[in-house]
């Protein structure tokens, strides 16, 4: 390979060295998808343990591993963003629910690990066991401080565990009579450090810190601690709670569905819409870049710079690629509207990155480790998966048997089911938790494929089942250990070091023909 000095005196590498993407991607009338590619070698000076792939999300948030799972109604609800955030990414909640419903999947991955929980459960001595049941059933966890007064802030009194209550029958019996009152308690001021030191000597599953008045501020979990050791690249905000964001549609009320998941500490919000080039969404990103100016807002999706340039142009702080690419959407045989994948990634995330100095996410036919090297490789920052994660243990769903096969339901939310379930979802109720009025529901898909007024729906996708993958814990680490070995090959040790040599030249690719294609793959093998 030609070292950086050359770079500058050679426009294209000679054909046997592999062609710039500049190259491939500006001097043909064809576009181009992620198999049409292969990647050059370049020179291999550090182990596959120095590769580095932290990236960013958005111009403020950044991650240790460069996975984003789709907002799909089959794909990502709390338990599916909570195992990405463990594994180093996040989750996009999708947003055909009711605004209380997402609302509370936000809430469910903000409170599996919390640092100092500043506001747990809380109940009093005269509750019942069966409201700590409740609890347990709503939030997953039945240890509980019991205050006097029932809140944070009043004088703790003891603790219920499971330990507590585990074999007792009659569930109205009172907390008080069943409270562990000998209590280990960290007292304000304390640091996060000093609170987990006392936590592990005590071996204590709970610790209360409280004030000079004995009065419950704060609670560290040592599920934490735990937590911590199993998953050291986890995606966490400076409070120590997992990073999560949720979708929102481009209705002109929108904004009550962000409040209520700003409300409940989502960190990025995504404007999910097929052809993000609308007065709608940049409508919506300037008014909500006004409101909540703090908020990160991630638009799209988009497949050219002129679809970038308008979102960019009203404050999007990343952007989402991928119009048609999907393994269930069929926008690009519907509409004939589109971009082939690779081309997309290339020029919307050099022209972003030029102009605005936003990262990109490649969203859109992600199947294999070499297709997430690929996507980085043409510029994108994070690349967003769908069907790769589904099937898997942390999606939405039952498991069910199809042929003596083990698999799990799986849909495009441009199918006429999502669709359906998004316009049904508009006639549930509402809980306490977020009071606004039934027009404040989102549509949800239908209004990503803008159908809300029509009385004729044109599916953009298909409904299916796709077989059982076991958790994402396993399939992540694997895919991003494949990464790591493209990005060694390549002789890059970190992503921008990759896109580094993207722009200069150093990194060079040939176009497959379909022999080709073949050939890379497995073949010529007799089935047993």
């Amino acid at each position: 390979m030609h070292d950086a000095s050359q770079a500058s005196s050679v426009k294209y590498f000679a054909p046997m060295d592999g062609w710039t993407a500049e190259k491939v991607f500006s001097s043909t009338v064809f576009g181009f998808t992620y198999d049409d590619l292969i990647l050059m070698p370049g020179h291999i000076d550090f182990g596959i343990h120095e590769v580095d792939l932290r990236s960013r999300l958005t111009k403020n948030i950044s991650l240790n591993t460069p996975v984003v799972s789709s907002p799909m109604d089959t794909v990502t609800e709390h338990k599916m963003a909570i195992a990405c955030a463990l594994m180093g990414g996040i989750g996009i909640i999708h947003n055909n629910l009711t605004i209380a419903q997402q609302a509370k999947e936000v809430s469910r991955v903000k409170r599996f690990e919390n640092g100092f929980i500043m506001d747990p459960s809380v109940l009093g001595p005269e509750n019942t066991i069966a409201d700590l049941d409740e609890i347990k059933k709503v939030h997953g966890h039945s240890s509980v401080p019991i205050t006097s007064t029932g809140k944070m802030g009043g004088k703790l009194i003891g603790i219920v565990t499971n330990r507590d209550i585990d074999f007792i029958s009659d569930r109205s019996i009172k907390l008080s009579s069943v409270m562990t009152t000998d209590l280990v308690t960290g007292s304000e001021p304390i640091t996060l450090a000093e609170a987990n030191s006392i936590l592990r000597e005590s071996k204590k599953g709970k610790l209360p810190i409280v004030n000079d008045a004995s009065e419950l501020v704060a609670l560290i979990s040592r599920n934490d601690l735990v937590k911590n050791k199993e998953y050291p690249l986890s995606s966490k905000h400076t409070n120590k709670q997992l990073l999560v964001g949720a979708a929102i549609s481009t209705r002109a009320d929108e904004e009550g569905r962000a409040k209520a998941l700003i409300d409940a500490g989502v960190d990025v919000l995504v404007v999910d819409s097929s052809q993000g080039d609308s007065v709608f969404q940049s409508d919506l990103i300037s008014r909500l870049k006004s409101n909540f100016p703090s908020i990160e807002i991630i638009g799209g999706n988009v497949v050219s710079g002129r679809q970038a340039k308008t979102l960019l142009g009203v404050g999007a702080d990343g952007l989402r690629i991928g119009m048609g690419s999907g393994s269930i959407c069929t926008t690009q045989e519907v509409t004939a509207v589109g971009r082939a994948q690779g081309t997309a990634v290339y020029h919307v995330s050099k022209y972003a990155k030029e102009h605005f100095d936003v990262p990109c996410i490649a969203d859109g036919g992600i199947q294999n480790s070499g297709h997430v090297m690929k996507a980085l490789a043409m510029g994108a920052s994070t690349v967003m998966v769908g069907s790769m994660f589904a099937g898997t243990e942390e999606t939405p769903g039952q498991y069910f048997f199809h042929n003596a096969v083990r698999v799990k339901n799986y849909r495009g939310m441009g199918s006429l089911a999502a669709m359906k379930d998004s316009e049904i979802a508009r006639t549930r109720t509402f809980d306490d938790r977020v009071s606004l009025p039934m027009t404040n529901f989102s549509e949800g898909s239908v209004c990503r494929y803008f159908a809300e007024h029509s009385s004729v729906k044109v599916a953009q996708g298909v409904s299916g089942a796709v077989v059982d993958k076991g958790s994402i814990k396993a399939l992540v680490p694997h895919v991003m250990q494949g990464v790591r070995h493209g990005m060694q090959d390549l002789g890059c040790r970190n992503i921008p070091d990759l896109h580094s040599k993207l722009y200069n030249g150093l990194l060079t690719m040939d176009v497959r023909s379909g022999a080709a294609q073949k050939e890379g793959g497995i073949h010529d093998l007799i089935a047993l």
